[in-house]
């Protein structure tokens, strides 16, 4: 007995020895992949050294002799910190991801080729200025000298059994390209639904479902009357269609989805300050991965001292301030995508018709390598008008026509933001800039402040691009891009101060149409509501503004449970009872304490869910694949719940409105309970519902690592777009700065998790504390805490 318990010891001790090894051998060979933060190193190319100093938070603050050089040594520390994700963002537009993923990733490759980004960006590179190609030039070899020179590369590579290729000078385009189908891509769906109804429905349904505005855009933009303002209630027409409804089968609408890309911004006027600074605030809402998008940096070279949030893979300042202006962008939320069906005929197989001719598709073949299994040819047919989409619309083939596919309307002139020296002139660069579509707010150093555009907006020759026509007779066609001169600006408003949160901006005052499904109005109320309000405009009181829970939006649900929850309806009924009590615990707010809103929250979707399915039956008849999805959906629903038409209830077993109702709300709290059986629904509050989850790429692949490659599943504040302070799960604020022009040391910018990708830099996730909670770090990098010096290769 003894023997065999010394013998297993001897076991025991020798496995603990091996796995302790193992782990060692494992952190030195993760550690190996970490990159100097001090000492020198020699960088080709360079024309004078380079000084980065780096602080306590792995900001650098890049020190050049000329701006060629500074870009180099971005690309350099850009991938010392970031070199896994900047090749994901490449591969992922040039739809190469299936080549590490295999067949999961076969979808997004295809999407890919079809737009033809790989071979877009290289047009657009040889039409780019000389200057800007420079540029792109210095930073790829920036980054392929780290490629180079590194002792070892990030894990990822080693785990995916693969070396990342050199980086070329499209590539960025490629990364930009990305930004495009982010933030201006799902234009598509909504027209192919859109398209769909003007089909199935009869007009009034149809403009009553998907009106361009809501209740707080209609109060904020009077002076911008709606171009598709809600209709009457078509009750006839909506009865005829819930009388020849199908059986229930899956919803065929949802509620809009509250990770749409999108952003806060404003500008205050030094009107408004003690001292008569202008100051400028944006928090850019993305989807937020580890690591997280942006990459904060701060440049200094003669003539210029700029700081803020650039974009790995790219030479760009996204968002920022030099010395004399700031800047902050917010997703326009236009329609810049159209989709235009393609005639074609039974006896002229791949033809199609412009005009009185017939041409042929030109046609790309694609090869898509998938890892682990056989190459897949992927057959795109080019038109005169843009590549056809891989599914059909109606039956019908149908081409793409969007700015991004337009190597005209790309360029990188926004690069310019950086050494723009006043506000006329950091106009002028944004207006005439080729990316994706985005309101600027801008505030200089001489107090003043502007919003205006920039990307390329289109001029349709007729209608307003939201349901797919056929472009063969040229009615229908663009007739090219709004001058710059002529994009809308507003400078220096009476009001002291301007605002974009991804609201309807426009509407019958222009001759020309930006869009119709912008975000709710809620969001710029509530701010605009705020900067009224105020009586102190400092960084301090703007970010905490950024940081405002509180949610009048969720209020009209709230009354509406409440008028259900009758005292007949609730006495001796403990369920309902409970209801009420969790319903008015509600404070108002999205806070990680906030009991109800929960269950308010459920409540919307339910009812959006089962209000309006019943009447889209013949959108599914026409499109199988068909949902409804509109991002004022609430205007035609609360216009619904307010008037009760009895022939409209939309389960007519429920009898009526007070039964259906009700119903719905007892259903969403089945729902709710269900998704979180360990939690009673009265103790149930926001922060057990909305929680962070920031995960690595390889998280799903490896959960043993998830502890050591995610961000801490913890408790999150705010809301999916109906407070301020926007979060979610995968999706909020990717960063919040507040800044001065010339005034950094009283800036703020934090986001969250770090500035490095590799899990054991100090840097990795250093910053989430910060943002998770809304305390502030330094807008500009600190005191030096590593110094590095690149240098020309032979110098000393």
């Amino acid at each position: 007995m003894t023997k065999t318990y010394k013998a297993w010891q001897t076991v025991l001790v020798a496995v603990a020895c091996a796995t302790v090894l193992a782990a060692a051998a494992a952190y030195l060979w993760l550690r190996q992949s970490l990159p100097a933060a001090d000492g020198e190193q020699a960088l080709s190319g360079l024309v004078e050294p380079v000084r980065i100093e780096t602080d306590n938070l792995g900001v650098p603050r890049i020190i050049a002799a000329g701006r060629s050089d500074a870009v180099r040594a971005l690309g350099y520390l850009h991938a010392g910190d970031r070199l896994f994700q900047m090749d994901l963002m490449r591969r992922k537009n040039a739809g190469r991801l299936a080549e590490l993923f295999g067949a999961i990733a076969v979808g997004s490759d295809v999407k890919a080729r079809t737009y033809g980004f790989n071979m877009r960006a290289k047009q657009v590179l040889l039409k780019l200025p000389a200057a800007q190609r420079s540029y792109l030039e210095a930073y790829a070899a920036g980054v392929n000298d780290y490629l180079q020179r590194a002792r070892a590369l990030p894990f990822e590579f080693d785990v995916l059994a693969y070396r990342p290729e050199p980086w070329q000078a499209e590539d960025s385009l490629l990364v930009i390209f990305g930004m495009f189908d982010n933030l201006t891509a799902w234009a598509e769906q909504y027209e192919r639904m859109l398209t769909v109804m003007d089909q199935a429905l009869p007009a009034e349904v149809v403009t009553f479902l998907t009106p361009d505005s809501d209740r707080y855009t209609d109060a904020l933009q009077q002076h911008a009357p709606a171009r598709v303002p809600s209709g009457p209630l078509p009750i006839a027409a909506l009865h005829a269609l819930l009388s020849e409804s199908l059986p229930a089968g899956r919803a065929l609408a949802h509620a809009p989805e509250e990770t749409m890309p999108g952003s806060n911004a404003w500008a205050v006027s030094g009107a408004k300050t003690a001292d008569g600074r202008a100051i400028v605030a944006n928090d850019m809402h993305l989807g937020i991965n580890v690591p997280n998008i942006w990459y904060r940096v701060q440049l200094e070279y003669p003539g210029v001292l700029a700081a803020g949030v650039s974009l790995p893979g790219t030479p760009c300042l996204v968002a920022g301030s030099n010395q004399h202006v700031g800047w902050g962008l917010t997703n326009l939320a236009g329609d810049f995508l159209d989709l235009v069906l393609l005639e074609g005929d039974t006896q002229r197989a791949g033809q199609y018709r412009v005009g009185s001719e017939w041409r042929n598709f030109e046609q790309r073949r694609e090869l898509i390598r998938i890892k682990g299994e056989a190459d897949k040819e992927l057959l795109v047919e080019e038109s005169l008008w843009g590549p056809v989409a891989q599914q059909p619309l109606l039956g019908q083939k149908a081409a793409i026509h969007w700015t991004a596919l337009d190597v005209d309307a790309v360029n990188l002139d926004i690069l310019e933001l950086e050494q723009a020296g006043g506000l006329q002139q950091a106009i002028a660069v944004a207006n005439r800039a080729g990316g994706p579509q985005l309101n600027v707010l801008l505030a200089d150093s001489t107090g003043h402040i502007a919003w205006t555009l920039t990307g390329k907006l289109p001029l349709r020759r007729s209608g307003d691009g939201s349901i797919a026509r056929s472009w063969a007779d040229g009615d229908a066609a663009w007739s090219g891009y709004l001058a710059a001169a002529d994009m809308p600006k507003s400078v220096d408003p009476a009001a002291g101060f301007l605002l974009s949160a991804n609201d309807r901006r426009f509407g019958t005052e222009l001759p020309y149409s930006v869009g119709r499904n912008f975000a709710s109005g809620y969001r710029a109320y509530r701010i605009d509501q705020r900067l009224r309000q105020m009586s102190r405009f400092d960084e301090w009181s703007l970010f905490n503004l950024q940081q405002d829970t509180y949610s009048e939006f969720y209020t009209y649900y709230q009354q509406l449970a409440l008028s259900v929850l009758t005292p007949d309806k609730t006495a001796g009924n403990a369920e309902l009872n409970g209801l009420r009590n969790y319903l008015l615990s509600w404070n108002g707010r999205a806070d990680t304490d906030s009991l109800g809103l929960p269950l308010l929250i459920e409540f919307r979707k339910q009812l959006i869910a089962s209000v309006f399915s019943p009447f889209l039956q013949r959108c599914r008849q026409l499109e199988p694949d068909f949902e409804y999805s509109w991002n004022y959906v609430d205007t035609p629903l609360q216009a619904l719940l307010d008037s009760r038409p009895p022939q409209l209830v939309p389960e007519p077993a429920q009898h009526d409105w007070q039964t259906f109702i009700l119903s719905q709300l007892t259903a969403a709290a089945a729902n709710l309970q269900a998704a979180h059986p360990a939690v009673a629904l009265a103790a149930l509050n926001w922060g057990e519902v909305n929680r962070a989850e920031f995960s690595h790429p390889f998280a799903k692949a490896l959960p043993a690592l998830s502890t050591l490659l995610d961000m801490p599943r913890q408790a999150l504040a705010g809301c999916g777009g109906y407070c301020v302070r926007v979060t979610g799960a995968r999706f909020g604020a990717s960063e919040r700065l507040v800044v001065s022009p010339g005034r950094f040391a009283e800036g703020i910018l934090h986001m969250p998790g770090g500035q490095s990708g590799h899990p054991l830099s100090a840097h990795y996730r250093d910053q989430q504390p910060y943002w998770l909670t809304g305390l502030p770090l330094p807008f500009a990098a600190g005191n030096s805490v590593h110094t590095l010096t690149l240098r020309p290769p032979g110098t000393q």
